[in-house]
């Protein structure tokens, strides 16, 4: 079993640390509202899916008006 060496650990992650490109403020405002509108159509959509559920098993169970 090969022994751990904190050093080493610490060395080579600020190696892959240094590979990361992060992004510019542009891309990621790009990026963040992109995730807010798919957020917001998702949220949309299951909605929607909930409402005919209920609707479709209240209609089932002879329940409401």
């Amino acid at each position: 079993m090969a022994k751990f060496n904190p050093g080493v650990f610490v060395r080579e992650v600020r190696q892959e640390f240094a590979k990361v490109t992060w992004p510019n403020a542009k891309e990621r405002n790009v990026t963040m509202v992109m995730v807010l509108i798919m957020v917001f159509l998702l949220a949309m959509f299951f909605l929607g899916v909930d409402q005919v559920l209920s609707t479709f098993i209240k209609w089932i169970l002879g329940i409401g008006s």
